[in-house]
């Protein structure tokens, strides 16, 4: 498994391997990726060190199911009401993985922890959308609540104003 060896050995060793196992050519690989076969004979050559979002693009295509997730960054009451675990889309299966966080800062914590846990998206509030889109380079979802839901919030805190 590719995503396991890379860590055990050099990238461009794992990467050549498992071409190999699956009998692909750097040609099928850049149909497959979308990344261009010059890039990635300079690879898998050992003559150019991937960017992340390469190594990213490359595993998801060589490992399709492996541990494909999207995060959800709210408050720990809201993801302990979550209702949904998984959720396919286009023929493609997501889990649903909670990261609790209650303040600012935690926020950016979650999103870096999610990007770095191998998240293929994630979904945060409005408020914090601009914020995680410029420190994670996977997409960024906002959570919007229903009308209903604001009008009760309001509610609420006008009968404790008084």
């Amino acid at each position: 498994m590719l995503s396991k060896r890379i860590f055990e050995t050099d990238f461009t060793t794992a990467l050549n391997e498992e071409l190999e196992r699956k009998n692909l050519t750097v040609r099928d690989l850049a149909e497959l990726t979308g990344i261009p076969a010059s890039t990635l004979y300079k690879v898998t050559a050992g003559e150019r060190d991937p960017r992340l979002s390469t190594i990213k693009k490359i595993v998801s295509v060589l490992e399709p199911g492996h541990d494909r997730f999207i995060a959800i960054i709210a408050a720990r009451f809201l993801l302990d009401n979550l209702e949904v675990r998984e959720t396919d889309v286009n023929g493609k299966s997501f889990r649903i993985r909670g990261y609790s966080a209650n303040s600012l800062e935690e926020c950016i914590i979650a999103a870096a922890r999610a990007e770095k846990d191998g998240a293929s998206g994630i979904v945060c509030a409005p408020i914090l959308a601009s914020i995680v889109e410029k420190i994670v380079d996977i997409p960024v979802g906002m959570l919007r609540p229903e009308l209903s839901v604001v009008s009760e919030a309001i509610t609420t805190v006008a009968k404790k104003i008084g």
